[in-house]
């Protein structure tokens, strides 16, 4: 697709949300819809776009991220640890400890495997004191790289032969090589460099090219990690875009959350759809969400 001849249709807004962090975009493939969380809003989202619905679930405590498991379940990243959900009754199974109160979940994504991978970051906004952590099917969590500011978007390719990883204060991407056997990763490398605003959540298309929501930036941008040239640009009208996925009919339509906490009045009246849920079709396709797979007798229960 060439971005000089092929314009991409502006955003609309697709919910009037106001959330306060919007975040997590991600199309549960069990019951197509779109599950995204509000941060500090302690709640999770699922929009159904046939219907324009959108229902929330209480969390109780600050969500991170939100990943699909067997149909009728997902896993939430709390402050309170991470959780198994209900979907149908909002009932949280914990399966592993709260983290520190200064510090909180991120944004996360499920390996071709079935683990989970997510990150945190410190509320204090101190540098290098975040993790990424990834949860097996035992429900282990196994730290997999220290020394992160606001570890965010990751995603993989669909050979399962590499990882891309935002460290956002870099204002880079990474590639790693990825094992799918084991879930090792290794040979960190820089393949794209963001010259303004801050990469947030991350999403691939079907041709292998990364789309990427700028906080700060007002826009999700999309990249060739093979090249690092920038290929198309989707601005949005509000100035803190925080996660991007594809869904809807042959998952052709692009989804984007943004947030409201943070802006002054003054950017509030100026973008007053800071907080909504927009979208777009931008004349590709994504990917299927890779789903978690619970090794242990919890999803038989």
């Amino acid at each position: 697709m060439n971005p000089t001849t092929t314009p991409i249709p502006p955003v609309r807004v697709l919910l009037p949300a106001q959330a306060e962090l919007g975040e997590g975009a991600i199309w549960n493939p069990h019951d197509e819809k779109l599950y995204w969380v509000d941060i500090e809003g302690q709640a999770l989202h699922i929009f159904d776009p046939a219907t324009g619905h959108d229902r929330q679930l209480a969390t109780n405590s600050r969500v991170g991220t939100v990943v699909p498991a067997e149909p009728g379940f997902v896993l939430v990243a709390l402050q309170s640890g991470i959780h198994r959900m209900d979907t149908a009754t909002g009932t949280l199974t914990q399966l592993t400890a709260p983290l520190d109160s200064n510090v909180r979940f991120n944004d996360g994504k499920c390996d071709p495997a079935g683990r989970f991978w997510v990150g945190t970051l410190v509320l204090d906004d101190s540098h290098g004191g975040a993790v990424l952590y990834r949860l097996d099917a035992d429900h282990r969590l196994r730290l997999v790289l220290d020394q992160v500011t606001i570890s965010n978007g990751l995603i993989w390719t669909a050979d399962r032969q590499t990882m891309y990883y935002i460290d956002t204060p870099t204002q880079t991407v990474q590639a790693f090589d990825y094992a799918d056997a084991t879930g090792a990763i290794t040979n960190g490398r820089v393949v794209i460099r963001i010259p303004d605003g801050a990469p947030d959540g991350m999403t691939i298309d079907a041709d292998g090219n990364l789309w990427i929501a700028l906080w700060g930036g007002g826009r999700v941008v999309c990249y060739d990690p093979r090249t690092g040239a920038l290929l198309h640009t989707v601005p949005v009208p509000a100035p803190n875009p925080s996660s991007c996925a594809f869904g809807g009919p042959e998952l052709k339509t692009l989804f984007i959350t943004t947030a409201r906490q943070g802006l002054s009045e003054e950017i509030l009246r100026q973008f007053p759809h800071s907080g909504d849920l927009f979208c777009t079709t931008p004349g590709v396709a994504g990917v299927p969400a890779h789903i978690y797979k619970d090794g242990s007798d919890v999803a038989a229960r």
